[in-house]
């Protein structure tokens, strides 16, 4: 059987899909520990779990298979049974605990995955594969992955915690971002200086935090997103808006796929374009409160950096900055970067910067396709503020609104996820991923992003 057809979930009632889920619920348990282990008893699997079971090598291709070949057929009827028939948002690391214990054998177990992540990438036995095969089906599904997306949309318990204080004060240190309300403007500032703001699980955390504050304050009426001055000794002094994803942590085994890679591009990201879910009086005319985003470009957008521009309003950089997506060349995917890019550019440059690594200067002409303004850099602190005052005007928010349900459809955004969950799990348990972030950690004091 092919790959596609596997891919395809097969289009039952879900009330049928539900009745059936006990008995194949024990069919798998059973199939994943078996008297003997998993090859002994292949010959014996019941009808549909056993498909697929003798293509890939060894106990856990066979096994994978099996979760696979149940998902295929179950998606649906699991996440109802889980989300309490999606009355229920879970969250990622959430809705894989929860498998777990709901359907043993369908996800590795909480203390495969914790003795998994305490390893380097290169020591790691895989059990992240399986959450992109689990993560994959749940969102390959349009009514489980659209409720799954939409719980995604909703702020973080950190955020509403934070929330009070910072409607009072207007301002707040997260740690790896600082957010400050100044004239109804809030300003995140990515302050990672040790490595050149490249992004880990800790500073997704707090940029979503950040993110919902900001969305969830009425009193702001634009955001700013800016490096903020480094540290490092080759560029002390000097504002970075970032160096991508931090391949010192990937190298460590400290990128999670739940923790990062999807959360980044379900969390925050798709905030910034689409909005945060609210559940109060005021939303009876939109579920999500979004506003106009504007970023400002200092020495270099690398990966996920450029990756940010992609889902804001305006941008503008600095003369001497330059921007690139190397995760080919690194052996990953650069997020949602290969379904956003072309619009910007064309399939042709798109190409070129993600298959080819090529880097794209503030002095070249292509950067007017991604960057609205070029400024020299002792003139972009008041061209910044020129940008955001343009954007406060009482109709930019909806206009903005029906701009971006145009250029993007939701539910072709959840198909490029659910494969994307997969494919980027995969790669990171690639070996040539594993050489690659292996040979970067021992190069001394170079930053912990990708700059070159």
């Amino acid at each position: 059987m092919s790959g596609e057809a596997r891919g395809l979930v097969r289009p039952v009632d879900e009330g049928e899909m539900r009745a059936s889920l006990p008995r194949a619920r024990a069919a798998l348990k059973h199939a994943v520990s078996p008297p003997g282990g998993l090859r002994a008893h292949e010959a014996t699997l019941p009808e549909g779990l056993g498909a697929h079971a003798a293509s890939p090598p060894g106990e856990l291709g066979v096994l994978r298979s099996l979760r696979t070949a149940f998902l295929d057929a179950h998606a649906d009827a699991v996440y109802a049974e889980l989300t309490v028939g999606r009355t229920r948002g879970l969250r990622l690391a959430e809705l894989v605990a929860a498998a777990g214990s709901a359907f043993p054998g369908l996800v590795p177990t909480a203390a495969e995955l914790a003795a998994d992540r305490a390893l380097a990438q290169a020591r790691k036995a895989g059990h992240e594969i399986d959450l992109g095969v689990f993560l994959s089906r749940m969102l390959r599904s349009p009514l489980s992955g659209g409720h799954l997306m939409d719980t995604l949309l909703s702020p973080t318990a950190r955020a509403l915690d934070l929330l009070p204080e910072f409607t009072a004060v207007g301002k707040t240190d997260l740690g790896s971002v600082r957010l400050e309300r100044r004239d109804g403007v809030a300003r995140l500032t990515m302050c990672r200086d040790d490595c050149l703001n490249a992004e880990d699980d800790r500073q997704v955390d707090d940029m979503e935090t950040a993110v919902d504050l900001a969305l969830l304050d009425p009193a702001v009426e634009v955001c700013l997103l800016r490096g903020g001055v480094m540290t490092h000794p080759r560029y002390a002094g000097k504002r970075v808006f970032s160096a991508g994803i931090n391949l010192k942590s990937l190298h460590a085994g400290d990128i999670s796929l739940d923790g990062f890679l999807l959360r980044r591009e379900l969390g925050y990201l798709h905030k910034i374009w689409r909005g945060v879910r609210v559940d109060d009086d005021t939303s009876w005319h939109s579920p999500t409160r979004a506003k106009p985003w504007v970023a400002a470009v200092d020495t270099f957008a690398i990966g996920g950096g450029t990756q940010l521009l992609l889902v804001v309003d305006h941008v503008l950089a600095a003369s001497d900055a330059y921007l690139s997506l190397p995760a080919a060349q690194e052996g990953i995917i650069p997020g949602v970067a290969n379904f956003r890019l072309p619009r910007y550019t064309g399939p042709r440059l798109a190409r070129q910067i993600i298959l080819e690594g090529r880097r794209i200067r503030m002095t070249d002409p292509e950067a007017r396709l991604l960057v609205d303004e070029v400024h020299d850099p002792d003139e972009l602190d008041r061209a910044v503020e020129r940008g955001l005052d343009r954007l406060r005007g009482p109709a930019v928010a909806a206009n903005r609104k029906m701009l971006n349900a145009a250029e993007e459809d939701i539910d072709a955004f959840r198909r490029y996820m659910a494969e994307f969950a997969l494919q980027q799990a995969l790669r990171l348990h690639s070996t040539d991923v594993t050489d690659k972030v292996g040979r970067f950690s021992t190069r001394g004091t170079a930053p912990a992003g990708s700059p070159s």
